[in-house]
C-alpha cells in the first residue's frame, strides 16, 4: 500500500494513493473535511471527556479529536486490519512516538492525553464499554443504524452522539423499501426529500433512544453533498423521552408544493410520510458557540459559510423551493432574495435555506408564498 501524507487542520495523516478514492484499501474522503471541521467545532464547544470514533478508517477523525478538542481520551476503532495499522502510523506521525501493547488494542499517552487504538467489530467494542463515553461518533459508508442500539448503551446518559448517514438515496425515497427497513418509516420523494431524509434520520434516533427512557436534543443536524449529519445530546429520564416522542409526526404532500404535517405518534390520515422528527434541527446557542470557536486551522473553506448559514436559517419545519412553485402556478422564477424582503416587508420571517439555494423557509402562511411570487415575478 503505497501512502501520501495530506494535512488536514492541525492533523497530519497518511492515505493511500489510489486513482479514485473508492478504489483505496483504507478509505479517505476529502469532500469531508468539512464534516470533520463542524465536529471538531461541535466538540469543542461539547467538551466530551472519553470520545470514540468508532469508525475510524485512516483515523483522522480522532485525530483532530485528540488535537483540536478538549478530549483527554480519544478511542479510534476499525476492523480492517490495513485500516488499525494506517491508525498506528498516523499517531507515530502526529504524537512522535509508538503506541504501547500488542495485538489488537494499543495504547499511546501524550501530555494529559491518552489515545487507544483498536481493531475490532464496532459494535463490540460499544458493547464492551456500557457508560464509557461522554460523545460516541458514528460514521459509517451507509446507514448508521446497525451501531446505535450498541452506542445509545455505550455512550454516558448525559452524553452525545455524532451520526452520519450517506444512503441518502434510501432516506430520500429512491430506495422506499429499504427506507422501510431500515428506518422503519415512509420517505417522500420531491422537493422536500432531503429536509424529510434529514428528520426521518432523527425520528429514527429518538425512538431507538425511548427504550432506554432516554430524551434527545438535536443540537444542529444538517443536510450537506451526499450525506445527513446530526449532533444529539442525550437527556436521561422517561419523561424527556415522552418528550422527544411527542416530538414526532407526518408530512402529508397536498400538491406539486403544497405540504401539510402534524405532530402525532400514529398518522391520522393516509399516504402519510414518517414518522419523523418535526422538532428543531438546531439549538441556536450551540451553532453560534461553533461559529465563535472557528479558527484558522478549518481545513475546508466552505465550512465557516456554511456554519453561518445553518446559524441564520429559520427553524421550522420545511420550505418552500421558489423554482417549484413558480412553475406551478405559471408564474416566471422570481429571485430567492426579493421573495425574501418582500415577505419580511409583510411582517413573516424568512430565511434561506441549507437545503436548497432556490428555497426559503418562512412563518408566512402559503398563500403568502404564492402572493409575493406572483407580486415578484410580475415586477
Amino acid at each position: 500500500m503505497e501512502l501520501v501524507e495530506i494535512t488536514e487542520g492541525k492533523a497530519r495523516i497518511l492515505i493511500p494513493r489510489a486513482a479514485r478514492i473508492y478504489d483505496a484499501p483504507v478509505f479517505y474522503n476529502p469532500v469531508m473535511a468539512l464534516n470533520r471541521d463542524l465536529s471538531v467545532l461541535a466538540l469543542r464547544v461539547l467538551s466530551p471527556k472519553r470520545v470514540l470514533d468508532a469508525l475510524s478508517a485512516t483515523g483522522v477523525r480522532g485525530i483532530r479529536y485528540a488535537l483540536e478538542t478538549p478530549a483527554r481520551e480519544v478511542w479510534l476503532n476499525d476492523i480492517k486490519p490495513e485500516a488499525f495499522e494506517l491508525i498506528l502510523k498516523n499517531l507515530r506521525l502526529n504524537f512522535g512516538a509508538d503506541a504501547a501493547g500488542a495485538g489488537d488494542m494499543r495504547e499511546l499517552a501524550t501530555g494529559d492525553r491518552k489515545l487507544v487504538a483498536t481493531r475490532a467489530d464496532a459494535n463490540g467494542i460499544m458493547g464492551r464499554a456500557f457508560r464509557y463515553f461522554d460523545f460516541i461518533d458514528l460514521d459509517p459508508f451507509g446507514s448508521p443504524m446497525e451501531f446505535l442500539d450498541s452506542a445509545l448503551r455505550s455512550v454516558r446518559r448525559r452524553g452525545a452522539l455524532g451520526i452520519t448517514a450517506t444512503d441518502t438515496g434510501v432516506l430520500c425515497g429512491a430506495y422506499r423499501n429499504a427506507c422501510r427497513r431500515r428506518y422503519l418509516a415512509e420517505p417522500v420523494r420531491g422537493y422536500l426529500c432531503h429536509e424529510a431524509g434529514l428528520r426521518i434520520l432523527l425520528g429514527s434516533a429518538v425512538r431507538y433512544a425511548a427504550k432506554y427512557d432516554l430524551g434527545m436534543e438535536v443540537l444542529l443536524a444538517y443536510y450537506r453533498d451526499h450525506y445527513f449529519r446530526a449532533f444529539l445530546r442525550l437527556t436521561s429520564g422517561a419523561k424527556r423521552a415522552d418528550k422527544s416522542l411527542g416530538e414526532l409526526g407526518y408530512l402529508y404532500m397536498t400538491g406539486k408544493w403544497e405540504f401539510e404535517y402534524e405532530k402525532s405518534f400514529l398518522p391520522t390520515r393516509s399516504n402519510a410520510h414518517g414518522p419523523m422528527w418535526l422538532g428543531p434541527l438546531k439549538d441556536k446557542g450551540f451553532v453560534e458557540k461553533m461559529v465563535e470557536l472557528a479558527g484558522s486551522e478549518l481545513a475546508s473553506g466552505k465550512s465557516l459559510p456554511f456554519l453561518r448559514l445553518l446559524s441564520e436559517e429559520l427553524d421550522v419545519p420545511f420550505h418552500y423551493d421558489t423554482h417549484v412553485m413558480a412553475g406551478a402556478i405559471g408564474t416566471t422564477v422570481p429571485k430567492v432574495s426579493a421573495v425574501i424582503q418582500e415577505l419580511r416587508e409583510l411582517g413573516y420571517s424568512a430565511t434561506r435555506t441549507h437545503f436548497s439555494p432556490t428555497s426559503i423557509k418562512t412563518t408566512a402562511p402559503p398563500s403568502a408564498v404564492v402572493d409575493v411570487i406572483r407580486v415578484v415575478s410580475g415586477r
